[in-house]
């Protein structure tokens, strides 16, 4: 059987795009105005028009008659319209016009997903925006300030701004153009007196905090520059610095330091205690459908953004669906030998709620040729002990979750832990 053929310009007609409603009243709009000139001018329209159908009909089926006149002006006034709308854009090529189709189809149906809240920080969380921008572009990413790493730490230090790592790699992963983007932020100047170290990206946001006066503002002015899906926040505006309590009485003080201490974590806090919690932040919260926490270094990247206590009250509150996405390796200096019980007891400690996640995503899976050099790090699968997790309330949801990689090296694939959550928030 042969199959038909249906021309692009069709495309324009998919169900989702809000394109055929303005059709239409352009289409009666166009015609009520028309009508009313000739009748102004007393032409009348109506009369004349009404006798020709009444001749031509003596002749013709009126019904196919009709059918062809619509017929006609339709194709009419679609062309035209088209054409209209492509020279304003100055859109000539077939291929320019197939991505702008495509384009207006993705944004449509974006625009109607989910209200997600993630929140987190570092790598852990920009691989699961990566995922979760194909779903919805209702997202807000919140993301902590307590990164004092190599760049943000000196811009940290000497010009006394919010660090802005953790929030560049959560612009770039929310970007139309994640690659360029990309390639651009993380760009780290290799010489040049006061340039050497620093990526593009923290001088980007650098630039943009003292144009418009605060990290927030910035991200905000960024984002429209760069063109990103959703919105990104970072969870204070305070001077918020990480202080870890270790188990054998030490006390060690900033985010890349805890994790070379040694030893194990008892508890962390932050300096000042009191952080308050970006008012933005608390009303995307109180209007998400779904939050999500993690994945991400437990201690130094999630439990940062609890700590604030405002944040962690508002989500017990939220009659959001409540997910966590759990590491799949251990973290030496972070997580050494927990399992994925201890990650919840930490999150519920430090949060200070007992109802902070309903559910904890884990991975299913390990591949048999895990690289050794996991081993030699100390690094090792979390376990998931589903006794002790039922314990606490919370349900496991299990999933493969890894990224294939023929190094043996374990990584969360974007596109799975955000294809696996939302079929969890549909179905759950």
């Amino acid at each position: 059987m042969k199959k038909i053929k249906i021309p692009k310009q069709v495309g324009w007609l998919i169900p989702g795009l809000q394109v055929k409603r303005w059709f239409a009243m352009i289409f009666a709009g166009t015609v009520l105005m028309t009508i009313g000139i000739l009748i102004l001018i007393d032409i009348k329209p109506i009369f004349y028009t009404m006798q020709f159908i009444s001749k031509i009909a003596t002749k013709i089926s009126t019904e196919w008659l009709a059918f062809a006149i619509v017929m006609f002006g339709a194709a009419l006034f679609f062309k035209g319209w088209r054409k209209t709308n492509l020279s304003i854009l100055d859109i000539e090529d077939d291929r320019d016009r197939d991505i702008l189709l495509e384009n207006l189809f993705r944004r449509r149906k974006l625009n109607r997903g989910p209200r997600i809240v993630a929140v987190g920080g570092g790598t852990g969380l920009s691989m699961l925006l990566s995922g979760i921008k194909n779903i919805t572009n209702n997202i807000t990413a919140v993301v902590s300030v307590g990164d004092d790493g190599v760049s943000s730490g000196r811009l940290r230090e000497s010009l006394d701004i919010l660090p802005p790592g953790d929030i560049r790699h959560c612009m770039t992963a929310l970007a139309d153009d994640e690659d360029l983007v990309t390639k651009l932020f993380k760009y780290r100047f290799k010489n040049g007196e006061g340039l050497e170290g620093h990526s593009f990206g923290n001088l980007f946001l650098t630039a943009m905090c003292a144009i418009t006066g605060d990290m927030a503002s910035a991200v905000k002015a960024s984002a429209n520059v760069i063109s990103i899906r959703g919105r990104v926040l970072p969870s204070t505006l305070d001077d918020m610095k990480l202080v870890a309590e270790m188990e054998d009485g030490r006390i060690v003080h900033g985010e890349s330091t805890i994790p070379e201490a040694g030893g194990k974590i008892k508890r962390l806090f932050s300096e000042p205690s009191d952080c308050k919690a970006l008012p933005e932040v608390i009303d995307a919260i109180k209007n998400a459908e779904l939050i999500i926490l993690g994945p991400g270094s437990l201690y130094t990247s999630v439990i940062p953004n609890l700590l604030i206590k405002e944040i962690s009250e508002e989500i017990e509150k939220s009659k959001a669906k409540k997910i966590y996405v759990c590491n799949i390796m251990s973290q030496p200096g972070e997580t050494d030998g927990y399992t994925v019980s201890d990650h919840l007891k930490a999150l519920i400690n430090h949060s200070g709620v007992k109802k902070i996640v309903d559910t904890v995503l884990v991975n299913n899976y390990i591949p048999e040729n895990l690289a050794d050099k996991y081993q030699k790090s100390g690094s090792y699968p979390i376990k998931v002990d589903l006794a002790e997790i039922k314990k606490l309330g919370i349900k496991v949801y299990a999933k493969n979750l890894v990224e294939p990689d023929k190094n043996g090296l374990v990584r969360h694939s974007s596109s799975k832990v955000a294809r696996n959550i939302y079929y969890w928030f549909k179905k759950s």
